[in-house]
């Protein structure tokens, strides 16, 4: 199937759930994406909810898998965490902070508010250097597997209109990839 012309991002908190769900069916359907957080460290679940275990932005996907594996395996594969971690690491390397990057993108989609304000405060920051508009979208999901899952296909549903819409406006007809 053709890559679409549109240039997506999709940005969660950590780089680890939601966006890269999202990363994962919309690169598997043809666009051009790129997967962000927006945090200052990655944060998993941990053996309790004020134990997350953290991580920086550095760290890849493979070094949290080894490690939770070596930290408690039953628990991390029972709660969904190292599954995860498996599929990011087919992905890419590691998580990506937002902040960081520097390309243009024609829609950024976000994971929650928080992240929206995140992502836009940042965009106003950078000093301009292009004229090209980018749209900013929130989608709010929640950060656990499931609605991932289903947040993942709605961002790919709205990414599939966009570009059915911009290829009609370049005179390119439809391509769904369906």
């Amino acid at each position: 199937m053709p890559s679409s012309p549109l240039r997506v991002a999709v940005v969660c908190s950590s780089n680890q759930n939601r966006s890269m769900e999202a990363h994962n069916i919309l690169s598997k359907r043809g666009f051009s994406v790129r997967s962000f957080g927006t945090g200052t460290h990655v944060k998993l679940p941990g053996p309790a909810p004020d134990k997350p275990n953290v991580y920086d932005f550095k760290t890849t996907y493979d070094q949290m898998y080894n490690d939770l594996l070596r930290k408690d395996k039953e628990l991390y594969t029972q709660n969904g965490i190292l599954h995860m971690l498996d599929r990011n690491k087919r992905i890419k390397p590691r998580p990506e902070r937002f902040q960081n990057c520097k390309d243009l993108f024609d829609l950024i989609l976000t994971c929650e508010e928080r992240v929206y304000d995140q992502v836009v405060e940042d965009l106003n920051s950078r000093e301009q250097e292009t004229c090209q508009p980018v749209h900013v979208v929130n989608v709010d999901i929640q950060d656990n597997h499931e609605e991932a899952t289903l947040g993942a296909f709605l961002i790919c549903e709205l990414c599939q209109c966009v570009s059915t819409r911009l290829g009609a406006a370049l005179g390119r007809g439809c391509d769904r990839g369906e």
